[in-house]
């Protein structure tokens, strides 16, 4: 017997052995008295034909019920109760704020629940959030009598457990989706079959921007981690840059298309989480029809009310937990807002807290936060010295360890303000990087005499940024300097010998204070460069080089210096760090590079030799000076 054939049968068996069950609509609703409380099921598994059919017996029947208190998650606008009509009828009150129900909440009109959205369905069992009806969607039963919550599980289930009156809208559009999503027939108290397509939700299609931030996030997530994607249309345009990763894992609230495209392509498998291992584990999932298609009957897919996949404590057992979500605005000290544009609500506190908080406790786990840097068509900037006034703080500085706009990615945890403000700083878009440091030197975040070279002139070269592999195998990435680098080259040059220190500046002077660390990470970059040779260390960025050339105008040439640390020298990277300075040098027209040289500095002087330029070289006084032009 075919799966249609055998659930048509089942329902037929449904009808006879529980007759009570199937009423009419307004035998439904005469049971709704006034002042109750009544449930809608999330999102895109609200039933939309039971709000429809309510909202017509009210409009046929208006004294029917008064005071009535709509509990939803969100609604995707399927919201006729907000009619001024009905204000008599219905108040709504939710636990998340979405597009649909914004305005509603910032007017009055409906409520807002602030909560963690996994501490919801203890506040149903406690009756502190009595509920007196429910109105669910499910799939077509099986033969043993099971519905299926199917795409919303979320806090339906503990609804459903909880409710004095069970409706269901049993439709067979719904998939049926594995793990806690049953309920038997005789804990359901009126169902009505009514077979209608799925609410869909689309996320915007990925801009250049999106594609930008998406490329530095997959730098972060690494092979065998869990990822969760918070709501929104950046992480899930994130989810499609993540297609070159194996043996991802997923625990998350919200499934969303771009993680059924990964596991189509075999990217997410599951196949190393410590908890569920090989089953992709979701609350609730918005998206398009073929992505509820590809729910129904998996059994690599289960869904979990969000008291356990929303819980820190089960995130923080999986090892390698990395939570990507969204935020509106974070400020220089690493707080910010997923919730208020200013006094204003623009979404709720969902999950992302729980996730971020999870993941930070969970054995190699990763917190990132991206954002997109501007706002209102770039008039403003996302990054900015204080959270708005009247903002909600969403996230504080110790939940997030990466921040990432399509400016590159700054890493937070661990670090001094100072540190987290130059590290934001230089991830905001250029436009605002000058207010943003004379804002931090105004509110002492950072050094007050800090430089800062406005313009294109200081505008960091990303593009210049290129992986190399020494000759020795050591896997470099070697990239201009930055303005927040000032930490990583304190720490570069004091761990050289004190003859490595005297061979590149030819001075007996070993300190590196602010003030000259300034002239190395606060540069013109038309006019000099720096590149760094730096590796992955510990989940710390370490530099094992530098090359520096200085532009002379009157010759079109370019002083040029290099050095390595003692421990890595002998290694290749002085001779990638000539190559590809030589590299720029050209591409910029210069016609060669000088130097001032210790004559017993016979290695470098072999570098230069070998490097295949026209050399010209003086000597005295224990030093050679070179002209090296470029052949053509």
């Amino acid at each position: 017997m075919g799966v249609a054939a055998m659930t048509e049968n089942t329902m037929e068996t449904m009808i006879k052995r529980y007759p009570g069950k199937f009423v009419s609509e307004n035998r439904v609703f005469s049971q709704i008295h006034p002042g109750n409380r009544i449930f809608f099921g999330t999102g895109c598994g609200e039933p939309q034909y039971l709000v429809g059919a309510l909202i017509q017996y009210v409009q046929s029947h208006p004294k029917s019920f008064v005071d009535a208190e709509l509990l939803q998650v969100w609604t995707l606008g399927v919201t006729p109760y907000f009619d001024e009509k009905f204000k008599e009828n219905f108040r709504h009150n939710f636990f998340f704020v979405g597009a649909s129900t914004r305005d509603t909440i910032n007017k009055g009109i409906a409520d807002y629940s602030p909560v963690f959205l996994w501490q919801v369905p203890e506040l149903f069992r406690k009756k502190f959030i009595p509920i007196d009806v429910a109105f669910i969607q499910t799939s077509l039963p099986d033969e043993h009598g099971y519905f299926s919550l199917g795409i919303s599980v979320d806090i339906v289930k503990s609804a459903v457990e909880n409710a004095s009156l069970v409706v269901a809208q049993v439709n067979r559009f719904m998939p049926r989706v594995h793990g806690e999503t049953f309920i038997h027939a005789e804990d359901i108290d009126f169902i009505l079959p009514r077979d209608e397509p799925l609410l869909e939700f689309e996320f915007k299609v990925p801009d250049e921007i999106a594609k930008r931030i998406g490329g530095y996030v997959s730098q972060i997530v690494q092979d065998g981690d869990t990822i969760q994607a918070g709501y929104g249309s950046l992480p899930n345009a994130i989810l499609c840059q993540l297609s070159g990763k194996k043996n991802l894992g997923v625990h998350t609230e919200l499934l969303s298309d771009g993680i059924i495209d990964l596991m189509k392509k075999g990217v997410i498998d599951n196949s190393r989480k410590e908890l569920n291992r090989w089953k992709t584990v979701a609350a609730f999932c918005m998206g398009k029809k073929e992505t509820y298609e590809f729910l129904h009957d998996n059994p690599a897919i289960e869904f979990r009310p969000v008291n356990y996949t929303n819980n820190p404590t089960v995130i923080a057992r999986q090892k390698n937990m990395t939570a990507i979500n969204s935020a509106l605005e974070i400020d220089l000290s690493g707080q910010a807002t997923a919730e208020t544009i200013g006094r204003a609500f623009y979404s709720g506190i969902g999950g992302q807290a729980d996730f971020m908080r999870g993941a930070v406790v969970s054995q190699g786990g990763k917190t990132i936060l991206v954002m997109q840097s501007t706002a209102k068509n770039g008039e403003v900037s996302r990054i900015v010295p204080f959270l708005s006034e009247g903002a909600k703080i969403t996230l504080t500085p110790g939940d997030i360890h990466y921040v990432v706009t399509e400016y590159g990615i700054a890493y937070l945890h661990g670090k001094n303000l100072r540190e987290r403000a130059m590290d934001l700083i230089s991830i905001a878009h250029p436009r605002f990087r000058g207010w943003l440091i004379e804002a931090a030197k105004m509110n002492n975040l950072i050094y007050r005499d800090q430089t800062f070279i406005r313009g294109v002139q200081g505008q960091y070269p990303e593009a210049l940024e290129a992986y190399r592999t020494t000759d020795k195998e050591f896997d470099l990435l070697l990239r201009p300097v930055k303005i927040s680098d000032e930490p990583l080259l304190k720490d570069f040059f004091y761990a050289l010998s004190d003859d490595s220190m005297y061979r590149r500046f030819i001075s007996t002077r070993t300190d590196m204070p602010h003030n000259r660390l300034q002239q190395f990470v606060a540069i013109d970059y038309t006019k000099e460069m720096i590149i760094l040779a730096t590796v992955i260390k510990e989940d710390r960025e370490l530099i094992l080089g530098m090359a520096q050339y200085l532009i002379d105008t009157a010759t079109n040439m370019a002083e040029v210096a290099f050095v390595v640390r003692d421990e890595y020298q002998n290694n290749g990277i002085g001779t990638e760090l000539l190559s590809y300075i030589t590299y720029i040098a050209k591409k910029n027209g210069l016609h060669g590079f000088t130097a001032a040289l210790l004559m017993n500095n016979k290695h470098m002087l072999h570098l230069f030799e070998k490097a295949g330029f026209n050399i010209e070289k003086k000597s005295g006084g224990g030093m050679y000076e070179l002209k090296m032009s470029f052949r053509n």
